[in-house]
């Protein structure tokens, strides 16, 4: 059984305690908020029995086994330290940290302790995204890849009349590269590897901040684009193009909830994920991996978000070069 404490109040905190409910190998024990009266809110509605105000207090607890961060980006880096010097293993919503290098030193921190960090990106660990893995050698030579995903964002009016919340704001790392479109670089990332070229067009507001943006990514005999808007909306989908046949996931690359593939002329439709909530396969595969003490497929979920943050590094330099 998986102790868990859920570490902030927002509003994909809430998200996350609801799909909690349906796995039954994690038990939600605390919950920390630098707010206690919305901590003690969120306690009350989903019957949590601690309640924390202060982060140390809590990782001091010998009845929470993880910590699930679902903080702002800026911070992401700073709590996943701090709980595995404190001997607490961790789920970090994405983006897992602010820069490779910080990665890099939280993989090799886990490692060296034995602990579990995971990064929560849900396609990654649907059911979905593991049957598209073992159908791709029927697409034939891959030659193209688009992902879109592309959501007015609740914040961007409030952007436009000049407030800046943290998903606008460049010095706590949002922005749609971070925020939106890492999604599409998981998923490319989690299928295909690290890209050998990148390059970043995107749509710059007023403080500095990539509203919208495109990625493209090189590989050997095709090429990736990825388009993530916080500032427009469209449809989400995921297409993989090969010379025999085609895939394409439906709707929003952070959902997951479909796709088809034709191959030879026929289409065959995929909904495998679990229905109760998009979160579910990812937190039921995690307690998996923790309960079979799978050391070794943590750790290369941790490559995959190493080589992300390398990419969406090396996106960035591209921008400020252009």
């Amino acid at each position: 059984m998986m102790r868990l404490a859920m570490i902030g109040t927002g509003k994909i905190v809430g998200e996350a305690l609801k799909a909690l409910k349906s796995v039954d190998a994690i038990t939600v024990e605390a919950i920390y908020g630098r707010s206690l009266e919305k901590a003690q809110r969120l306690a009350t509605e989903h019957s949590i029995g601690l309640v924390f105000d202060d982060y140390d207090e809590l990782l001091s607890s010998d009845g929470i086994d993880f910590v699930y961060i679902g903080l702002i980006n800026s911070v992401h880096y700073e709590f996943t330290r701090r709980a595995l010097q404190a001997g607490k293993n961790v789920i970090v919503e994405k983006p897992f940290a602010t820069s490779a290098a910080e990665v890099e030193e939280i993989a090799t921190l886990a490692r060296s302790k034995g602990l579990y960090v995971f990064e929560a990106v849900t396609p990654l660990h649907s059911r979905n995204f593991v049957k598209i893995r073992e159908l791709l050698p029927t697409l034939g030579r891959l030659r193209a890849v688009q992902a879109n995903y592309s959501q007015y964002s609740s914040r961007y009016d409030r952007y436009l009349a000049g407030e800046v919340l943290p998903a606008f704001d460049p010095t706590k790392f949002g922005g749609a590269l971070l925020d939106i479109n890492i999604y599409n670089l998981n998923v490319i990332i989690g299928l295909f590897g690290e890209p050998r070229a990148v390059e970043y067009a995107a749509n710059i507001g007023f403080n500095g901040v990539d509203t919208s943006g495109v990625v493209l990514m090189r590989y050997d005999g095709f090429m990736a684009t990825a388009l993530g808007a916080k500032d427009s909306e469209s449809p989400g989908f995921i297409m993989l193009q090969g010379e025999r046949g085609w895939l394409r996931v439906n709707g929003a690359p952070n959902e997951f909830k479909s796709f088809d593939v034709s191959v030879g002329g026929s289409i065959e439709h995929y909904e495998l994920n679990r229905p109760e909530h998009r979160m579910v396969d990812e937190f039921e595969e995690f307690a998996a991996m923790y309960a079979a003490r799978d050391f070794e497929q943590m750790s290369r979920w941790l490559d995959v978000s190493i080589a992300v943050m390398r990419t969406a590094e090396r996106a960035k330099k591209s921008l400020e070069a252009d």
